[in-house]
């Protein structure tokens, strides 16, 4: 279990960094080249497929609801994303969310690596503590 629990948080913090790395990919778009977009689009969906592994670590790895409810909430808001892409046609005001709900990704990607970083600390201060033999003595 520690294995998957290290490797949650590995992938949470990626995730971050690939957050951070899309809205670079964005502005190559808006201020590089418009086929530059798809290079954003298309590492989109690949944090999509990070979001799907969170899941399964944090259901296989039994992280907790709340690192299970952080992925699929992830999964929706991504899913979410291109939804808005595609109605920017038809509804270009509800399209100009995509912007915002990036920084809802971003912040919830934060919460899921922090969270995944506390429980890390706590399990480490259960181990230690449950391995050091009981005394009737104080040590100071």
């Amino acid at each position: 279990m520690q294995v998957i629990r290290r490797a949650h948080l590995v992938v949470a913090w990626a995730f971050v960094a690939g957050v951070v790395l899309q809205v670079f990919l964005a502005g190559r778009g808006v201020f590089e080249s418009s086929l530059r977009f798809k290079d954003h689009a298309g590492w989109g969906y690949m944090l999509g497929m990070v979001v799907l592994l969170l899941f399964v670590l944090a259901a296989v790895g039994r992280l907790g609801r709340r690192q299970v409810l952080y992925a699929l909430g992830l999964w929706g808001l991504i899913a979410l994303q291109s939804v808005f892409v595609a109605i920017r046609t038809d509804y270009p005001i509800v399209a100009a969310l995509h912007p915002l709900n990036g920084f809802a990704i971003f912040f919830v990607g934060i919460a899921m690596a922090r969270e995944a970083w506390a429980a890390r600390e706590v399990g480490q201060r259960v181990e230690t503590t449950s391995t050091e033999p009981a005394t009737g003595t104080a040590t100071q």
